[in-house]
């Protein structure tokens, strides 16, 4: 039961990354050590492809213990966009998108149509192996099923890929719930999960077995990858540098097949042959090349913002910690291999996250694209920038009046 258990607590994650043991191959800025690549554009091109299409292996896991295929066998696109997965429309041929238009109702209702999809690599996130007799035979995920979204110019669901975007509609505990390796109380702890959420402090998958790491579960929100250029240390927590979390997340939590180890929190997993590690360096670059989205037009209010700048600055003393292009700190410390951290009663949040990690502190979150991806805080306890103005208001005393709320608000979705 322990096995079950885990295996579904372990998967989806946030697919910031994958890969190996890292931290000899990733300086604290987030790039690897090597010297640069004079093929970079080549490099961000093949990480791309990593990023959303590569399951490092990881098949193991969400077929030989979690038995996806099985279910997803009997899965329609209907619940399939349900439960936040999407569909990338420049995949799909003429004739498939000419019968979804024509008849939307009889293909969203039929399983064949997910296999197909699948077939055609149009699930965003989601690899699947069809075999000759056009049946499900593996699945596994990548990077781009947490991290990547679509614009839904076709359909809600359906659309442009959006890579970088955190895919706040999928629910990840609902998708593990459905896997007929799980008991039902397995699956009623995860469905508790919600959109957008994920748990990867719960268990670790070492390729053969499943390590239990802490319980109960804490979910925490998916966040987006883009605009990381600059930032040093990703996560919350800010661990370790952006392939360190690769290396995390991709062994331990996809279950990708390849080496993890970090002291500080007693994980050490080997396996052979390492499929993650070779591909890291290509798909950092394509992190790092992933640009924040502009406020849409027209979704803010210009002078408002205008005013809400000076107060970020001086009533609300926001900039004394999210400073400079990056909108954080964490780079501000003595030693810039060293991530600059807050406890959390410092900042009023919740110390339980926390305590798990590597650091048992918060980073100072960037400020990037956040009209893109509520809710906010790293357990998504603020539903709307409001909410994340007024806690800081009351934590730090800092008495702002409604204007000055009001154009704050304006100016973090600018």
């Amino acid at each position: 039961m322990m096995r079950l258990i885990a295996a579904a607590s372990i998967v989806f994650v946030f697919a910031l990354g994958f890969a190996i043991s890292v931290p000899a191959r990733a300086t604290a800025t987030g790039q690897a050590a090597a010297v640069p690549s004079p093929r970079a554009e080549d490099n961000r091109r093949a990480g791309r492809e990593i990023f959303r299409f590569d399951t490092f292996g990881d098949e193991q896991l969400w077929t030989g213990v979690l038995r996806m295929h099985e279910a997803i066998a009997t899965v329609t696109p209907e619940t399939a966009l349900a439960v936040g997965l999407k569909v990338d429309v420049d995949a799909l041929p003429a004739e498939l998108v000419a019968a979804l238009q024509a008849r939307p109702a009889d293909l969203l209702t039929n399983p064949g149509v997910t296999t197909e999809l699948l077939r055609l690599n149009a699930v965003v996130g989601v690899k699947g192996t069809v075999n000759g007799a056009g049946q499900l035979a593996s699945v596994g995920i990548t990077c781009a099923l947490c991290h990547s979204s679509v614009d839904n110019s076709f359909a809600p669901g359906i659309g442009k890929r959006l890579d970088g975007w955190a895919n706040t509609d999928l629910d990840v505990g609902a998708i593990v719930a459905l896997s007929p390796a799980l008991d039902e109380a397995t699956k009623v702890e995860f469905r508790t999960w919600g959109p957008g959420k994920y748990d990867p402090r719960h268990h670790a998958f070492d390729g053969t077995s499943i390590i239990s790491l802490n319980s109960p579960s804490l979910p925490i929100v998916i966040p987006p990858i883009y605009g990381l250029k600059g930032v040093g240390f990703e996560t919350f927590t800010a661990d370790g540098p952006i392939s360190y979390w690769n290396s995390y997340v991709g062994v331990g939590q996809m279950g990708g097949k390849g080496n993890f180890s970090d002291p500080r929190i007693k994980l050490f997993i080997s396996q052979t042959p390492d499929l993650v590690t070779p591909q890291l360096r290509a798909l950092l670059e394509y992190q790092l090349s992933l640009r924040t989205p502009k406020a849409p037009r027209g979704s803010f209010d210009h002078a408002a913002a205008n005013r809400g700048k000076r107060v970020f600055r001086n009533e609300a003393r926001c900039a004394t910690c999210h400073q400079g292009p990056t909108f954080t700190d964490v780079l501000s410390g003595p030693d810039a291999n060293v991530p600059f951290l807050h406890d959390p009663a410092e900042v009023g949040m919740d110390p339980a996250y926390a305590a798990r990690t590597a650091t048992g502190k918060y980073r100072t979150t960037p400020l990037r694209g956040l009209q893109q991806h509520p809710p906010y805080f790293h357990d998504g306890s603020a539903p709307d920038l409001r909410s994340v103005v007024d806690h800081y208001d009351r934590h730090f005393g800092l008495n702002l009046t409604e204007r000055q709320k009001a154009d704050l608000v304006e100016y973090l979705k600018s």
